[in-house]
């Protein structure tokens, strides 16, 4: 036996020897084809690099052409013009500052092409089809309303043009079965904000009875909703009337007087400044109304506002993004470039900072995805640029540490509300 497995032993190490000489074995023909294959991917790879084109034509929605010493191309579709401008102009300014602030990208200088998106639907498509029809668009920072985001998404996703909105916050822009594929926000969901103005009401004012109003648009009719289903689920409170007014209105005499008749210890109408400074100034000659709190939110967040409704406006609460943000590059450097490039004294109103840091955030996403030709052209594919925007994660900004999920959602929301004491929107809250 011992003779037999010495031979068999002997005859064994022969025949791995004879394999290894004809270099037939399984494991060096898989080793052979694995090398050849990466290597294959790997030219692949170099040549793309060392040929946008190649990228390009393997983008369903091609690629931006940046010609040498020409700027990249942001366009901005906000509320610019009309009763709402603060909330427009106030992001359009923040996003000025970015550029301001921000080095070249790729050789080549930033500039901005500012469009009005009328914080309405008609506005949202007149701007995102002008926008679309210009290739030397790479990115949109908008819009201001989500009225005007709900078209202005679905048009420029069609077109495969990122939008980032710095105050778009009703929800259903990025829920999952109504999120367009192109749109992401660096403004918090309004889930956030109704659920804290609930919270706000019932733990720190203690009320337990509440009215609320909407104006139909999506941003009103959602966060009102939102206020109404934590207000009662979550604190055991009671909604007494929930009405809606036409954009444009003038007389909310009927409708108050019927909410009156509720006797609500609270008012929340979270629309925008022309219906809410009227509402506020009726409200507070409303027999049945003389105790009611009012309450609104950030579109009403404005000098405009105060100015439109005067003493009516004193005592009100609004919602909105918190603006005490930590760090002193706010103060120190944003505000001062702010007032250079606006003209004002201060913010005029509450999304500056998200602008700046939706700009800031695209052209970082430009820089990872950016192609360099060998003539000095910049070619940034569509959907590669999409996809490095919502694999944002960790981002620094002013607004906090940003993070995207898959639709869109990018805020580190925080909210908080003020109170407009001596004319002045006052923080109190948390």
């Amino acid at each position: 036996m011992q003779k037999y497995m010495r031979w068999s032993a002997i005859l064994t190490v022969m025949l791995l020897a004879l394999a290894a000489c004809s270099g037939s074995s399984p494991s060096a023909s898989t080793t052979a084809s694995s090398t050849e294959s990466m290597a294959a991917e790997s030219q692949s790879a170099a040549s793309m690099a060392e040929d946008p084109s190649a990228a390009c034509a393997a983008d369903e929605f091609g690629c931006v052409e940046v010609a040498p010493g020409d700027p990249i191309v942001l366009g901005t579709a906000l509320a610019i013009t009309g009763d709402n401008a603060d909330l427009g102009l106030d992001s359009q300014y923040g996003a000025q500052v970015a550029v301001n602030l921000h080095d070249q990208v790729h050789g080549h200088d930033i500039t901005l092409d500012n469009q009005d998106d009328g914080c309405a639907a008609e506005g949202g498509t007149a701007a995102a089809n002008l926008l679309k029809s210009k290739p030397e668009i790479a990115a949109v920072i908008g819009t201001s309303c989500s009225s005007a985001g709900v078209p202005a998404a679905e048009i420029l996703s069609g077109a495969g043009i990122l939008l980032v909105s710095p105050s778009n916050t009703a929800p259903s822009l990025t829920a999952p079965d109504t999120h367009q594929p192109f749109y992401a926000r660096t403004a918090h969901n309004d889930k956030i904000q109704g659920a804290a103005m609930a919270q706000f009401v019932s733990e720190q004012l203690g009320l337990t009875t509440a009215a609320t109003i909407h104006d139909g648009s999506p941003y009103a009719e959602q966060l009102q909703q939102v206020f109404q289903d934590s207000f009662t689920g979550d604190y055991g409170g009671t909604i007494t009337a929930h009405e809606a007014i036409t954009v444009g209105q003038k007389d909310f005499t009927s409708l108050l007087t019927s909410i009156a008749s509720g006797s609500p210890e609270f008012l929340y109408y979270p629309i925008f400044t022309a219906e809410g400074a009227l509402i506020t100034q009726q409200a507070r000659t409303t027999n049945g109304l003389g105790d009611t709190d009012l309450g609104g939110a950030d579109g009403l967040f404005s000098p405009t506002f105060l100015e439109a409704a005067g003493d009516a406006a004193e005592g009100m609460y609004l919602s909105g993004p918190d603006l005490n943000f930590s760090g002193s590059f706010y103060e120190d450097t944003f505000i001062p470039e702010y007032k250079n490039v606006s003209g004002e004294d201060a913010p005029i109103s509450v999304f500056h900072a998200h602008a700046f840091d939706a700009v800031n955030m695209v052209l970082a996403a430009i820089d990872k995805v950016g192609l360099d030709g060998s003539d000095g052209t910049l070619f940034i594919p569509r959907t590669a640029l999409r996809d490095a925007f919502l694999a944002t994660s960790g981002f620094d900004g002013i607004t906090g540490t940003l993070t995207c999920d898959q639709y869109g959602d990018c805020a580190d929301a925080k909210i908080s509300v003020s109170q407009v004491q001596n004319g002045e929107y006052v923080r109190i809250w948390p």
